[in-house]
């Protein structure tokens, strides 16, 4: 082996031994993100944070919604950093979501002009949640400059103050490795980022009620509860040779939820003011709302639960309700 090889394979040792502890993150870095100026820094989220299957559903429901509200402005948004970063269609999503019209410019290539169009999105973003008093996890530069993890922060923030028809997967947690050049060299860490917290949480209900007691503290007594309200819903829809075996799913599409009204009320239901056979998501949380229509219609309080709490399978929500039913038309023959 000459000199020049033994130095050749020192010097790729050298630098694989200083990118050794890096080469995790690395793996996810463009080749530019390791051209960092003295003391500057880059975010990323860990390949294996990717992988997670919570973070995909994450990434998909919050893809699925955006497209779902953009549809009438013929916008596809396939990947959130790529798509959301220059403000254009941030700039059509909180236009839709909040009714209004923002003052930008329609269309800008420049980099000036696509920071002065995210400023005024985020800008009216902040002026919607500051009475809420979240913290604000994003900027104009790491929104523009593609961090994924700010931008699902911000994805995050709108979808729990417009109440989106969805469901967010709770503690959806990422490690992010941050890079930061000192004297000449990379240096990386790693922090875990909470991008969800609980539903409820999520949603503003903070209070809490028996069923969070139950579900946390006393699944057997759960299991009685779910007995009693099966008991005592398949007592009415029996009538109607329906029968209820599964709380979690029957409820969903909200057919029953409706029959149920009209049977402990004793009145007959039109078919024109509900779908007996809902296909879709909305048709389902339009059955379930004319539900909570007659419920309120009957005396009943406001229920706590969405709609859509409802039709996404939401058991602790889809109980709440029942158990309202149960509370007041239990002797009911």
């Amino acid at each position: 082996m000459t000199t020049a090889t033994k130095l050749s394979d020192l010097q790729e040792e050298g630098k694989n031994a200083i990118n050794s502890p890096m080469s995790p993150a690395l793996a996810d870095v463009h080749p530019e993100d390791t051209q960092l100026e003295e003391n500057e820094e880059r975010t990323m989220i860990d390949p294996t944070s990717k992988d997670d299957p919570k973070f995909k559903e994450l990434v998909k429901v919050l893809l699925n919604w955006i497209n779902d509200v953009l549809v009438e402005e013929r916008i596809i948004v396939k990947q959130l950093e790529e798509d959301l970063y220059d403000g254009q269609v941030l700039q059509k999503l909180l236009e839709k979501l909040a009714g209004c019209k923002l003052n930008v410019a329609e269309v800008t290539q420049s980099e000036i002009g696509q920071k002065q169009k995210l400023q005024t999105v985020l800008e009216t973003v902040h002026d919607l949640l500051r009475p809420r008093g979240w913290a604000l996890r994003w900027s104009v530069d790491s929104i523009h400059g593609k961090n994924l993890v700010a931008i699902l922060h911000l994805l995050v923030s709108l979808a729990m103050h417009f109440r989106a028809p969805i469901r967010l997967p709770e503690h959806v947690t990422v490690q992010v490795v941050v890079v930061r050049k000192r004297e000449g060299l990379l240096h990386s860490s790693h922090i875990s980022e909470e991008l969800t917290t609980t539903t409820e949480m999520m949603m503003g209900r903070f209070e809490r009620d028996a069923f969070d007691t139950l579900f946390d503290h006393a699944p057997d007594k759960l299991s009685v509860v779910k007995k009693s309200l099966i008991t005592f819903v398949n007592k009415h829809l029996n009538k109607l040779n329906l029968e209820v075996t599964e709380l979690e799913t029957q409820f969903a599409d909200g057919v029953y939820l409706v029959l149920l009204m009209g049977l402990l009320e004793d009145y007959f239901v039109p078919l024109h003011n509900f779908y007996l056979t809902p296909e879709s998501f909305d048709q389902k949380v339009h059955n379930v709302s004319f539900a909570f229509e007659l419920m309120l219609d009957g005396g009943l309080k406001k229920p706590k639960a969405r709609p859509e709490d409802v039709v996404n399978l939401d058991l602790k929500s889809t109980l709440r309700v029942l158990y309202n039913l149960f509370t007041k038309y239990k002797n009911v023959e």
